[in-house]
């Protein structure tokens, strides 16, 4: 296996190593030998300091479940499914009856919550082991695998200030789980009170998040959503004076991979196929299909409002920018539920996305430039664009930003889409179709 260290350049007989250690500059050194065996000999060492610096890291990642309290899948009651039947929920037990009455099987209620506990090591520590080794400073031997100790100082305050974000900004349990683990990377990483954080301590950050490979710019200013919006918390409640050290500290590399829309064929193919999903997973398709919201923001409906007659669901928790009123358009209503009060979807949105990327191939839709469920949002502003409707209208229902900045729209009175009356958001929205 040592033999996947080792190259040999063109024109040149004698083999090099090369090594690239997360984080660091790649490493390549000349063997001065033609011989293989005398290569693997003469980078023995190197590889070995390598394989040890790379197992240290490893064992420092490893997560260890932790079983809390019972989560329901259901709160106990009397709940109306999308396809007309209904699931009674008890403290531990779920049953399901189909749209006649008839009992259609039972499962558990949820069942215990499960914490993944672990630290990575802090950034300086792990890649200074490794820079010693570059150095000559370590031996032949191996890297110590015993993981340096680190107790991250605790900073009450911030805590707290963490907990008012929470609170005060409504977060879901997946965002607060978000938000939470961003805050312990913080703690690992920087490790300082936020008021004495500067732009650097943000790149840290950032570098951290890749240090074991590149990340998209838009996954990690995504990632940085948090940290930004607690320390502006901050900064309003007079804790922080100055800049927001964690605001643009993501480099822009334009590197956004750009999904298709969803072609009037693919459609064609779409509605003739759909009856071979299950019955959640058609509602799912229709929802996106007609409205362009995302696959998250779909999860999120579990309940809705009406004004002037028109049914309409508020979606948006990605960004502040993206939290925007969204009426149900008139292809969808024959679809959902009489009323919704309850979660639209259930289960986990990953095993959503996989069954639907697994349906589209089968009916012989296998783009690798189309998302399965993002394509359906390219498809809605392109629809709209076509039927020439404004463009501050098309943001207020798709809720799009580049992530760099509010839009114009939005500074000017159409702040989740209140601007315009729901009335010609619906107008808008039925230009989607299905």
């Amino acid at each position: 296996m040592r033999t996947r260290y080792l190259f040999k350049r063109k024109g040149s007989d004698n083999w090099y190593v090369r090594l690239q250690p997360p984080g660091q500059r790649l490493v390549e050194r000349s063997l001065g030998t033609p011989d293989k065996a005398a290569a693997e000999l003469a980078a023995n060492d190197l590889i070995n300091q390598h394989k040890a610096f790379m197992y240290q890291r490893r064992q420092a990642r490893v997560t260890r479940v932790v079983h809390g309290p019972w989560q329901h899948e259901y709160t106990p009651g009397l709940h109306r499914l999308p396809d007309g039947g209904h699931v009674l929920a008890t403290e531990k037990a779920l049953t399901f009856t189909d749209a006649a009455g008839k009992i259609a099987g039972t499962k558990p209620n949820g069942g215990p919550m499960i914490y993944l506990t672990g630290t990575p090591l802090p950034a300086a520590e792990t890649f200074n082991v490794l820079d010693d080794a570059w150095d000559g400073k370590i031996g032949a031997g191996p890297v110590p695998a015993e993981r340096p100790k680190f107790i991250a100082a605790k900073s009450s305050d911030d805590d707290k200030l963490l907990e008012t974000y929470i609170t005060q900004a409504g977060l879901s349990k997946t965002r607060e789980a978000q938000a939470r683990e961003m805050w312990r990377i913080f703690r690992t990483v920087v490790d300082k009170p936020l008021a004495q954080c500067t732009r650097d301590d943000g790149r840290k950050i950032v570098a951290h998040l890749e240090a074991d490979k590149p990340l998209k710019s838009t996954t990690l200013r995504r990632y940085m959503v948090p940290l930004i919006a607690l320390c502006n918390l901050a900064i309003d409640e007079g804790k922080h004076a100055g800049i927001n050290p964690f605001a643009n500290c993501v480099p822009d590399r334009e590197d956004a991979d750009e999904r298709d829309a969803f072609t009037d064929d693919d459609m064609k193919l779409i509605r003739a196929n759909l009856h071979r999903l299950d019955k959640a997973d058609q509602l799912l398709v229709r929802v996106l299909a007609t409205t362009g919201m995302r696959r998250g923001e779909a999860f999120e409906i579990d309940h809705e409002k009406t004004k002037n007659g028109i049914r309409y669901c508020e979606v948006g928790s990605k960004t502040p920018q993206s939290r925007r009123r969204v009426p149900f358009p008139k292809y969808l209503l024959p679809h959902l539920p009489r009323r919704i009060t309850d979660p639209l979807f259930t289960g986990r949105m990953d095993n959503a996305g996989k069954r639907l990327r697994a349906w589209l191939g089968e009916i012989g839709i296998n783009d690798a430039d189309k998302a399965p469920m993002h394509s359906f949002r390219h498809r809605a502003a392109q629809r709209m664009r076509a039927a020439n409707i404004p463009e501050d209208v098309r943001e207020a229902i798709g809720g799009w930003a580049n992530g760099k900045g509010k839009k114009i729209s939005r500074k000017y009175g159409n702040k989740h889409g209140a601007g315009y009356p729901i009335s010609m958001l619906r107008e808008a929205i039925d230009k989607i179709g299905m």
